[in-house]
């Protein structure tokens, strides 16, 4: 490529078009929450929410106490 051409800049960091309205957001226990026990399928959907509510993807184990705590779970 010489001096005259330009590069073209394309933004990738933007919003996708492609996805449906509201966007997709991928679950860890969304295929299997009809197999689990209430108190579990309790825990998933507030880790869930927790990520959600923080734009996670993934979560520590201190943040999974925090939502534990949140529950009302003590030691």
């Amino acid at each position: 490529m010489n001096a005259t051409q330009s590069i073209k800049f394309v933004e990738r960091r933007g919003q996708r078009t492609d996805r449906p309205e509201g966007g997709f957001e991928r679950r860890q226990f969304s295929e299997s929450r009809e197999s689990l026990s209430p108190e579990v399928r309790e825990l998933a959907e507030a880790i869930d929410s927790y990520k959600l509510a923080r734009h996670r993807r993934y979560v520590t184990l201190a943040e999974v106490l925090d939502v534990f705590k949140g529950l009302g779970y003590h030691k």
